[in-house]
């Protein structure tokens, strides 16, 4: 606690500049520090960490970090907290977190973050999204925001809406017929902020005057798709856009599909209006189901390999068919009627579409390689918050498969991979 709060005082008046309420308190300015500083160093959903605050608490297990603490009293300290977690995990956890320690490019994150208007909210704050901590061990630590706050706090209704980015004008017309409709029973709209499905979503809300959330994969400083900037100032406005990651973090496939949990988890059903059969928005969708949400999908064209996946969806996987807004609205209608009784699920796991595994550590060490840059195996470490030696493991199979290949000076991504 000491050790956070040293670090934190120098800080204070950025900290405070991201923060809607004044900080009350050493414990508040402790826990707001340490909150930013563990998502600065972890991917999004990092199950260990999480199960490290649960334990002990967000700033403890911050101070064992900044401390440099070893595996073993990690360790220790959270099974004398009633954590369960031995040395081999503790040393897997510090192996990838602190590499990633950067004081300077912390206080760099925060000072952007101030600069664009930026809110550190976190899960003591009234205007949390409560869906969230439905995730357990893989919740965010703390949510950035531009916009409004109180968008996802539950004073509305919401659903996220989802789809391909390579968007039919049908997928495109259904989308702002369901945006438009739902906006006008009050819903609030939830997407993902990319071209095809979730703009037009996105659009269709604004266009009715509606409240609309988009979460990104990267930090809330650098709008992403950069084509789609306009729009995402456009719901800053009137809505909001979030990000888990801190300012300055740029999107990675992992992290779209880390993303998605977030848009799943933070409203209240999800509806996939057009999808290929390998699309990404049927990651949502499994994220949905995982939480035992409501998830419904749109028909289209059987013809049309653009719906494939709304048609697997239905075949498969017991999503409802809806159509229009109402049968939308019914869909997330019902379960908030039963939410009081409803018991929660399983705690979700690691695994995404619908019970399959979700991408495996290949796809944070792709995303990690240049194909022009060699880079260093500590420096693939740092950039896909994984272990040199797991991230060897990996790069030895993506040799072999001619999807990497060793450089004099590092490792180099495929062209074609």
């Amino acid at each position: 606690m000491n050790t956070v709060h040293r670090e934190a005082t120098g800080l204070r008046a950025v900290l405070s500049a991201v923060r809607s309420a004044p900080i009350a308190d050493d414990a508040a300015l402790d826990e707001i520090f340490a909150r930013a500083l563990l998502g600065s160093v972890a991917e999004p959903g990092d199950g260990l960490l999480g199960r490290a605050i649960d334990a002990i608490g967000a700033a403890a297990a911050a101070a064992l970090l900044l401390d440099a603490a070893s595996p073993a009293a990690f360790a220790d300290a959270l099974t004398a907290a009633g954590g369960s977690i031995d040395a081999r995990e503790a040393k897997s956890g510090l192996e990838r977190w602190t590499p990633r320690l950067d004081h300077g490019a912390f206080a760099r994150s925060l000072e952007q973050a101030a600069r664009v208007g930026a809110r550190l909210l976190l899960p003591s704050d009234a205007a949390w999204p409560v869906g969230v901590d439905e995730l357990g061990v893989h919740a965010p630590l703390g949510l950035w925001v531009r916009g409004r706050e109180h968008a996802l706090d539950g004073s509305s209704a919401s659903i996220s809406l989802v789809g391909a980015r390579a968007a039919t004008g049908y997928g495109e017309h259904v989308t702002m017929e369901a945006s438009a409709g739902l906006v006008d029973r009050g819903f609030t709209i939830v997407s993902g902020g990319a071209y095809g499905i979730d703009g037009m979503a996105h659009r269709s809300a604004l266009a009715s005057h509606g409240t609309t959330v988009a979460f990104l994969a990267g930090g809330v400083d650098r709008f992403y798709p950069m084509g789609h900037e306009s729009l995402l100032s456009r719901i800053v406005d009137t809505g909001a856009v979030v990000s888990e990651l801190p300012c300055g973090a740029a999107p990675t496939k992992w992290r779209f599909l880390q993303r998605n949990r977030l848009i799943a988890a933070a409203s209240e059903g999800t509806v996939v209006l057009e999808a290929g059969f390998r699309s990404g928005s049927l990651n949502t969708a499994g994220h949905a189901a995982t939480l035992g949400r409501p998830l419904g999908a749109v028909p289209g064209p059987v013809t049309s390999p653009a719906s494939a996946g709304c048609h697997r969806l239905l075949r498969e996987f017991d999503a409802v068919c809806v159509t229009d807004a109402e049968q939308m609205a019914e869909l997330v209608g019902g379960a908030r009627a039963r939410s009081d009784a409803r018991a929660l699920g399983p705690e979700p796991d690691d695994r995404g579409m619908l019970g399959t595994a979700m991408p495996s550590d290949t796809v944070r060490v792709l995303d990690a390689l240049s194909t022009r840059s060699p880079r260093e195996l500590a420096d693939i470490a740092r950039r896909c918050g994984m272990t040199p030696s797991a991230v060897m493991g990996v790069l030895g199979g993506l040799d072999a498969l001619g999807q990497a290949k060793r450089h004099p000076f590092g490792w180099l991504r495929a062209k074609c991979a």
